[in-house]
């Protein structure tokens, strides 16, 4: 419902990941948008992964910790992390399910899907502490940090990080003109 409200009231509506998602997806979003706001300016645009030093990651066995409530509340099964890992030559995405504590073990219980990656459920001091433990715990060369906070302000790592980001690219001209 609320997506829906803010479709009709949007003065521009993106249309994100269009160098990933299938054309037929892709036509189904602008259908739905041009039949809800036919006003509505629309963009098409991609969001490349961009990693600070993906050396880090090439032949080691990463530890992924990704947007936890893109995991949980948005349903996706993993984000910019573990694209870079995989794109970029980990040996291995390590699994921290057997390292978590506390308010992370909590999590994977009450999200059983989440799968080979750490969620980063919040910035709290409970939830740092947890994070931090769970990544100390964890057998692993190196971090792969896919949060949209840089986590290497907050965490202390024994081991070589990486941070990996989003750049909104525009493609082609607003409604396809």
């Amino acid at each position: 419902y609320p997506s829906s409200v803010n479709l009709r009231l949007a003065d521009v509506v993106v249309i994100n990941k269009v160098d990933t998602a299938s054309l037929d997806d892709i036509n189904f979003v602008r259908e739905n948008a041009v039949d809800h706001n036919p006003h509505a300016t629309i963009i098409e645009a991609a969001s490349p992964i961009q990693v600070a030093d993906p050396s880090v990651i090439r032949g080691n066995r990463v530890l992924v910790i990704e947007d936890g409530p893109t995991l949980t509340h948005g349903g996706m099964k993993y984000g910019a992390g573990v694209i870079a890992a995989r794109r970029f030559g980990a040996e291995e995405l390590v699994d921290p399910r057997s390292y978590t504590v506390d308010s992370i073990a909590e999590t994977y219980r009450r999200y059983p899907k989440i799968g080979t990656l750490l969620p980063a459920m919040g910035y709290g001091a409970e939830q740092i502490r947890d994070l931090q433990e769970t990544v100390e715990r964890s057998p692993c060369d190196a971090v792969v940090i896919g949060t949209p906070i840089d986590l290497g302000r907050l965490l202390t790592f024994s081991v070589p990080t990486t941070r990996v980001r989003y750049e909104l690219q525009e493609i082609g001209l607003p409604n396809g003109r």
